[in-house]
């Protein structure tokens, strides 16, 4: 097991750096004011206007960074920081996050697989790293084949995970690409207001690049074990 706490250790200290340059980059761009005036609220409501989306609100969340879109509530859900500020750092997490509205109304197949996993993958997650260490404590303590089958079937849990969290990938991209390339055709930043929002969505979508690529290298090792064993 000494391997799967090194490379846990690695993947937290890696997701730890991420996460803490994405809260500062946030930070430093919430300096960034616009010249435009207007809010993260104003800016994800004018989004949605232009690509023809009226049956979706725009509400505040409590929390730092806790934005969303609710597909089946249909609604941009923005933190208190993003909300009603008016700054770079929440043109463009405003602007990411009517990304995903966009892409609702457009049938976006990926966000639509996404979707469509999340009941599944919600209930695998929950219970696959106890199967696999149950699977685990069954192979060295009672039995060997019993072990091995418990442990499978928390491996294939865990793969769902896995799969769910690359998926995730192609539809994050794709909402930050959206709200940029909204942001620069409708003019709504400076140049380098724009740069600013670019910069924070890019570090917004690290963390998901780190989170897949970690939960491959767990899921792996897992792999590992149960070849080896079987």
């Amino acid at each position: 097991m000494m391997g799967y706490y090194i490379i846990a250790g690695l993947i937290f200290l890696v997701s730890m750096f991420v996460s803490n340059k994405l809260k500062s980059k946030f930070k430093e761009y919430s300096k960034v004011h616009l010249q435009n005036g207007m809010s993260g609220k104003e800016i994800a409501e004018k989004m949605l206007r232009d690509n023809g989306i009226n049956d979706v609100k725009v509400i505040s969340t409590p929390g730092m960074l806790s934005d969303h879109y609710n597909p089946s509530k249909k609604t941009v859900n923005l933190s208190e920081g993003v909300y009603s500020q008016r700054n770079a750092a929440a043109a463009a997490v405003a602007a990411h996050e009517c990304g995903h509205a966009v892409q609702h109304a457009k049938a976006y197949s990926w966000l639509q697989m996404r979707s469509k996993l999340v009941p599944v993958v919600s209930i695998a997650s929950k219970f696959s790293q106890w199967a696999i260490f149950g699977g685990l404590i069954l192979m060295s303590m009672v039995s060997v084949g019993v072990g091995q089958t418990v442990l499978l079937v928390g491996i294939i849990m865990f793969a769902m995970g896995t799969f769910f969290s690359f998926i995730t990938l192609p539809v994050e991209y794709d909402a930050s690409k959206r709200a940029l390339v909204w942001l620069e055709t409708e003019n709504m930043l400076t140049p380098a207001e724009h740069d600013a929002a670019e910069d924070s969505l890019k570090w917004a979508a690290r963390t998901y690049v780190v989170a897949a690529v970690g939960s491959l290298a767990t899921l792996l090792y897992f792999v590992g074990i149960f070849m080896g064993r079987d």
